[in-house]
């Protein structure tokens, strides 16, 4: 017997069906059978099925005689399946990588419940992704496995079948089935909720949800979305039968009435002709279910959209939907004028300020586009407060971020009153990326930019000839931007000569090394430990950070390494540090395909982690691409191993400085296959791969020595020109260690 079935029924999509059935078929758990439901499909969709049968014994193919619909056709697949779990997957629909993995997981430490709920995300055309925007349901924190009754919030979900894994003999006793037509999975889903004694959650990411263009029943003006008064009037039928479940009718009734009613405001579902008769249905519906006792005045904001139904006031209904749309409008344009209002207000406020003398000990800092106190800006402000205690400095960032502020800094919220005060007054300002573009530099002010990282890839001016890459920069406001810097921090000759080229101005250049790498000499073992012990990784464990950068090709973070397969390979003694780049906000790993891999015990997602110098003291080694953050782990002197799947791709769309695969700091992968072998056979931390680190460390980190930050204090916020820290050689240097002595090798199973 298979542990799951995976249900796909098929109709007329041959141009996605490939990419579902690759999307199961690729998964790092492999004990399924794939059942293929061709539903008379008029194109090329049950032959592209049949050829997938006849590649792997896995799947199979049933072609039924006629059209019977989605639900009948889940239905004959339903009934050939032998799984343990039964799953559905929409043809059009995906799997993220290491769904199955995930699932497995979760339903061997939930005691294998009646039904397991997984999480989506909303796929577009244009390649965005948005997560089910009712995701904070699946994050329970009290009991693991709980009927309805202990989180009946769980029916604000979207009710439907593929969202969800169903223990084949809780399907046998409760004996329910698809219905033919429209809306089948509503007296599909619901008693199925209702009838589980044990329900389990896994919040995270399994299904890409397609939201096509065109077709598809959400594009599809007919009159067969009456048949959505069949369905519920089958979903009550069966609460009918359920006396044990009685206590749901009244919440039942009220999703009813919300549902009718979105169907009838949404302008593509009715034909227009059909409106009057379909809201007298809606109001014969209401006096045939309502529930003894219901009163729709105790239902707050929906009870007067509840009594209209009731009353078949359809013309009142349709006025005060148009007025409620008009409201919003109406405020939404309020807003906009506002905040136009304010905009202006705050600039003339900051023009006014500007007028004053500048303060001579005000420094604001800012990293990442607002995003918290990080990078070089935070290393370069520590220590100016630890070695010019006169001075004073802000932070600009969110509400979101202020929690990595440290006690003494000052939060400024970006376009505030005191932001542009002090963007006015502010002697010195320091950033690793551009402040707002109306911040206008005073005679006086110093602007020090910072950078975040060694260029590998095509930076600045360079993206002339990569337009894909460049994504419609505005080259001009760039330049204008560029030529507010006074000073450039550089961490290397190889920096200092892009900087130079790529951002033509006026800037002195200073090549001082990278100030967010001088924690890595001055951490202790003591706090490295604080930190694993901080991340939940367990001490005798060999911790893998993985780093991809971000691909300008691509639209979301989409791992080019199959997380869950690479943990179970590298065995029970490594932990995966999963660290996505800025660009995806913390969670973006949860809403695509790379948290599918976090439900693994072994596998960290520490995307949201405030400190990325902070995960590279907590790890043994490092996994990543093209990230820049090789270079600072480098000057760590810790074994780096580098996956370039997609290096041709990615050097043709962006442009790079240099071949990193002929001039690696460390051992070179291809395929995730070279990258297990490379880690489970111990050559990812041998000679050769400290023999590649030494030569790339030697080109790239000649002055990252821990006093890069003081250098800059020195020079620029105390005007010191002589004296500098001296650079400490290369061979006198002594990072933080990782606190216990560095595994000749993970302790993974053989391979095969």
């Amino acid at each position: 017997m298979p542990r799951f079935s995976v249900i796909v029924p098929v109709y007329h999509v041959q141009a996605y069906l490939h990419a579902c059935l690759d999307s199961v078929l690729g998964q790092s758990f492999g004990d399924f059978e794939l059942i293929v439901v061709d539903d008379c499909s008029p194109d090329g969709s049950g032959e592209i099925a049949d050829a997938y049968a006849a590649r792997d014994r896995r799947v199979s193919v049933l072609h039924l005689a006629d059209n019977v619909g989605l639900g009948m056709a889940r239905n004959a697949g339903l009934a050939r399946a032998t799984g343990d779990y039964v799953l559905f997957l929409d043809s059009d629909d995906t799997y993220a990588p290491g769904a199955l993995q995930a699932i497995a997981a979760r339903i061997d430490r939930t005691g294998r419940p009646d039904l397991l709920i997984f999480d989506y995300d909303r796929t577009y055309w244009n390649g965005e992704a948005e997560r089910n925007q009712f995701s904070a349901l699946l994050a329970r924190t009290g009991p693991q496995v709980f009927s309805l009754d202990q989180h009946p919030g769980l029916l604000r979900l979207i009710m439907v079948a593929w969202n969800k894994a169903y223990r084949r003999d809780f399907l046998d006793k409760v004996g329910v089935a698809f219905p033919a037509g429209y809306y089948e999975d509503t007296p599909w889903t619901y008693p199925l909720l209702m009838a589980a004694e044990t329900i389990a959650l896994l919040d995270q990411v399994c299904v890409h949800y397609r939201q096509r263009r065109k077709r598809g029943i959400l594009h599809t003006t007919s009159r067969r979305h009456f048949e959505i008064f069949k369905q519920y009037d089958l979903l009550f039928a069966f609460l009918d039968g359920r006396p044990d479940l009685e206590r749901w009718r009244t919440v039942l009734f009220r999703r009813m009435l919300d549902h009718l009613t979105t169907v009838f405001n949404l302008p593509d579902r009715l034909p227009r002709s059909s409106r009057p008769e379909y809201f007298r249905r809606c109001r014969a519906q209401y006096r045939k279910l309502r529930p003894e006792g219901f009163d729709f005045a105790l239902s707050r904001r929906s009870g007067v959209r509840y009594l209209l139904v009731a009353l078949g006031a359809r013309r009142t209904f349709q006025a005060l939907g148009a007025l409620h749309r008009l409201r919003l409008r109406t405020a939404q344009r309020a807003r906009a004028a506002g905040g136009r209002l304010r905009a202006g207000v705050l600039h003339a406020y900051y023009l006014a300020q500007r007028r004053r003398p500048l303060d001579p000990d005000l420094a604001v800092f800012s990293a990442y586009w607002d995003r918290g106190y990080a990078c070089n800006p935070a290393a370069v402000e520590g220590t100016l407060r630890e070695i010019a205690p006169h001075m004073r400095t802000a932070w600009v960032t969110t509400e979101e971020y202020a929690h990595t502020l440290p006690p003494g800094v000052t939060r400024l919220q970006p376009g505030s009153a005191a932001y542009w005060k002090a963007m006015a007054r502010a002697s010195y300002l320091v950033s690793n990326v551009n402040f707002h573009h109306r911040y206008a530099k005073r005679p006086g002010q110093t602007n020090v930019q910072t950078h975040h990282g060694t260029p590998l890839k095509h930076m600045g001016v360079d993206l002339l000839q990569h337009p894909a890459a460049a994504h419609g920069l505005d080259f001009e406001r760039m330049l204008r931007h560029v030529d507010r810097w006074d000073y450039s921090v550089s961490a290397s000759r190889h920096s200092s000569l892009v900087w130079e080229r790529a951002y033509p101005a006026a800037f002195t250049c200073l090549e001082y090394g990278q100030p967010r790498t001088d924690v890595f000499h001055r951490a202790t073992p003591e706090e490295v430990l604080a930190l694993r012990d901080g991340l939940g990784i367990p001490r005798t464990a060999t911790a893998l950070l993985y780093a991809p950068t971000h691909r300008d090709y691509q639209s979301g973070f989409l791992p080019a390494i199959d997380l869950p397969r690479l943990a179970e390979e590298l065995g029970p003694g490594v932990v995966l540090l999963l660290r996505t780049h800025y660009f995806y906000p913390p969670g973006d790993a949860a809403g695509t395909a790379g948290t599918a891999g976090t439900a693994h015990p072994r596998i960290i997602d520490v995307s949201g982690h405030p400190s990325a110098e902070e995960l590279c003291l907590a790890s043994d080694g490092l996994i990543t691409d093209y990230s820049s953050l090789m270079f600072d782990y480098a000057g760590l002197d810790r074994p780096i191993v580098l996956h370039t799947a997609d290096w041709d791709t990615y050097r043709a769309t962006r442009g790079v400085y240099f071949d990193v695969t002929a001039h690696p700091p460390g051992p070179v992968a291809r395929t995730q296959e070279e990258l297990t072998d490379i880690l489970a056979t111990g050559s990812w931390s041998g000679p050769r791969s400290a023999q590649l680190r030494a030569a790339f460390r030697a080109r790239f980190c000649p002055y990252d020595d821990g006093h890069a930050a003081e250098r800059v204090v020195r020079r620029v916020f105390l005007r010191e020109d002589g004296g500098l820290p001296a650079v400490v050689p290369l061979p006198d240097r002594h990072p933080t260690a990782p606190p216990r002595p560095l595994p000749t090798r993970p302790a993974a199973r053989p391979l095969p």
